[in-house]
């Protein structure tokens, strides 16, 4: 039974991250710690030297700066030693095209876990899937060290950066705005004004004619695209 708990617990949303140190491909790393004030992307890929892996790192290399400029830092895991770690960005960067990518250098930290710690420490070995394997987990800290997102993928199908890309910008328009937000939202659609919870509030939502309203409870406002991008891409200015 403990060690069932051990591979299956995982952090939970609202919660703070689990600390743990560890050796990376760019040094020694004390999580979370060292990237207070920045949000994290925390992710776990199966074993180096795969395929569907191999893809997702040239995305993710190619997405760097992309994550960079919403003040995101990405942080890989698997269970494979810096060794393996080194040859396989090396290979990634002098051999892999994929999508027209190519010579992608991966700069983020990936760490080493092969005494699987971390891996079990968020959940990221199930051994429905693999003894031996951390399925394809997304975690997204927010700055204060809170997770606020989770994503599990199995290990044959690679993730969708649109979509981790536009959880992170919804989370952030979230606490800049104080909205909630949409099926399939966007920047630029339309964002949700919590709902009312008193009576008098909600007359006085009704009341307002900045805000579309179907019924009190559900209620859609404009928030433009270029002022989503203004708020969020300032705070690495």
């Amino acid at each position: 039974m403990e060690k069932e708990q051990e591979c299956h617990g995982m952090p939970t949303i609202g919660e703070h991250a689990p600390a743990f140190e560890a050796q990376t491909t760019n040094g020694k790393i004390n999580f979370p710690e060292d990237f207070k004030g920045k949000w994290v992307i925390l992710f776990s890929h199966p074993s180096d030297f795969t395929p569907v892996c191999t893809s997702e790192f040239v995305t993710f290399g190619h997405m760097q700066k992309e994550f960079e400029n919403l003040n995101c830092q990405l942080i890989g895991l698997s269970i494979d030693g810096l060794a393996s770690h080194i040859a396989w960005l090396r290979t990634i960067e002098e051999k892999i095209d994929f999508k027209g990518m190519k010579n992608v250098e991966v700069r983020f930290p990936l760490i080493d876990d092969v005494s699987m710690h971390v891996a079990k420490l968020y959940g990221m070995l199930q051994p429905s899937a693999s003894e031996t394997k951390a399925v394809r987990a997304v975690f997204f800290i927010d700055p204060k060290g809170i997770v606020r997102a989770v994503i599990y993928y199995p290990l044959s199908l690679g993730r969708n950066f649109d979509e981790i890309k536009r959880v992170l910008i919804g989370l952030q328009t979230i606490d800049e705005f104080g909205v909630s937000l949409p099926a399939d939202w966007r920047p630029g659609d339309e964002v949700m004004v919590p709902a009312p919870q008193t009576c008098d509030a909600a007359r006085e939502r009704m009341a307002d004619d900045s805000v579309k309203h179907d019924d009190w409870f559900f209620s859609l406002r404009e928030l433009p695209k270029d002022k989503v991008e203004e708020k969020l891409y300032e705070k690495v200015k």
